[in-house]
């Protein structure tokens, strides 16, 4: 049944859904004793939530295949991510709320700190403070306005992170990225991932817009390099209500997943990365949506650092919110991951992530602790993630009998 237009089935009955991601949460066994920041973790909340719902294991792509953030969200929402395919530039003009335009070409940015041979020495120019990305930024603008005929955009995201759009005509988004994701080398050059006309010579104005943008900054101490990814095209897809009849809002504190979930018709709700606050954001918008999308960052920053002891901290915070959200009175609500990003491999991973659907209609599966061991026995079993939101709809009791 993958795939499954669920459209004639849905039924609105007032009830209401929440997903709660807990970013880059699945871990392998690296840590003491041989635990996943997960298992190492204090969460009572969602092991009460595993012992009173059902649990599994969510496959984010495929099997072996290590999903970025966009794709891994989507499988979250729905939407096949071989199918659904779009740019982290997209994602991050969508979020920050661009003008982004039909046409226009964006790519999300890092700031690197490049050595006196132009080699990268750290990809997130130490992770500067949003207000210094903002003046740099403000040099780009000042500096980069044209080129080849083509307007040269630039807007700040956070931290070391920022926008390039591209507006002209006949601009291609097949253009392979300039991160070489490691430090040591160059930046790479910006290359056209076909033939085509378009992305070629769209290929040649980035990389002259590279070049002058980091000339133009080449004194500042840490943000003196600039690293290019996911060129990409706005698309036109079909939208959450329109597929899953459901009215949905989006808590979401860092701009790209704020931009995923506008992307499919999710509107953005107040945000800053702080649950609490965030969680409060939910409340108070409690009654004007369906389904709520809630997103909490920080188990994927650490889980990127490298740092076990910070993601296991981190974990504990996430669970501290589940209270709150329960207070709301969800039909559903679901605790899960985009992706795993274990400490010790400080990067995305293929690994399965754990998920806990709880509803007064789960089937207990008899466990009594959230984690990725544990789940392996979860009455979901191990499955593709683009279930979960059929299986969120039916415990809500949003689907109608299929047939006679």
């Amino acid at each position: 049944m993958a795939g499954m237009d669920l459209r004639p089935l849905l039924q609105d009955n007032g009830s209401k859904i929440i997903l709660y991601v807990w970013d880059g949460l699945g871990g392998i066994g690296a840590g003491p004793e041989g635990k996943t920041e997960l298992q190492a973790a204090r969460t009572p909340n969602a092991d009460r939530l595993a012992s009173q719902g059902t649990c599994g294991l969510l496959e984010p792509v495929y099997p072996g295949v290590t999903p970025g953030s966009g794709p891994g969200h989507l499988g979250l929402f729905g939407y096949d991510p071989v199918e659904y395919q779009i740019g982290r530039g997209a994602l991050e003009a969508v979020g920050v709320g661009f003008d982004f335009r039909p046409g226009d070409v964006a790519a999300r940015l890092n700031f690197c700190t490049l050595d006196s041979k132009g080699a990268i020495k750290d990809r997130r120019a130490g992770r500067i403070p949003t207000d210094e990305s903002k003046r740099v930024v403000a040099r780009l603008a000042e500096a980069v306005k044209e080129v080849d005929g083509v307007e040269v955009l630039w807007a700040p995201v956070k931290e070391h992170r920022a926008l390039l759009v591209l507006r002209g005509e006949g601009l291609g988004d097949g253009l392979e990225d300039t991160d070489p994701q490691k430090e040591g080398v160059p930046p790479l050059e910006v290359r056209a991932a076909s033939g085509a006309k378009a992305n070629v010579q769209t290929a040649k104005t980035v990389q002259k817009v590279l070049a002058k943008a980091m000339k133009a900054i080449a004194d500042e101490k840490k943000a003196n390099g600039i690293l290019a990814r996911g060129f990409a095209k706005r698309p036109q897809w079909p939208s959450f209500q329109e597929r899953f009849g459901l009215h949905a809002a989006v808590a979401a504190g860092t701009p790209m997943y704020r931009g995923v979930a506008r992307l499919v018709g999710m509107d953005a709700l107040e945000a800053t990365n702080e649950i609490a606050n965030d969680v409060a954001s939910v409340a108070a918008a409690w009654e004007g949506y369906d389904f709520f999308f809630l997103h909490y960052k920080h188990t994927d920053k650490a889980g990127e650092d490298g740092d076990f002891d910070a993601k296991v901290h981190y974990i504990e915070e996430a669970d501290s919110a589940i209270p709150a959200l329960e207070k709301l009175g969800p039909a559903v609500l679901i605790v899960t991951a985009d992706h795993s990003t274990p400490s010790a491999m400080k990067a995305h991973s293929w690994h399965p992530v754990p998920v806990l659907l709880a509803a007064e209609t789960a089937r207990r599966d008899g466990l009594s602790e959230f984690n990725e061991i544990a789940c392996l026995r979860g009455g979901l079993g191990l499955r593709p993630s683009t279930h979960l939101m059929p299986l969120a709809l039916a415990h809500a009791g949003r689907l109608a009998k299929f047939g006679a």
